[in-house]
């Protein structure tokens, strides 16, 4: 039986400020768990390290941007 591994070290982007609505990023083997701070009962899903890596890459380099 394989053990799923729990997030930790749940955390929001300083960006947030006071905003209680936001996206939270936790720990979660060599990936990274998302989840809606709102929303917890939701859950939250993980990726692996290179697709998170790619991610964040993708933000700063202003790919979703309007």
């Amino acid at each position: 039986m394989k053990i799923k591994a729990v997030p930790t070290g749940w955390r929001k982007s300083t960006h947030s400020g006071q905003q209680v609505s936001c996206v939270e990023v936790g720990s979660v083997g060599s990936g990274a768990a998302v989840r809606d701070s709102k929303n917890l009962e939701a859950g939250y899903f993980t990726t692996t390290s290179r697709q998170w890596r790619l991610f964040v890459g993708a933000l700063k380099a202003g790919r979703f941007e309007r």
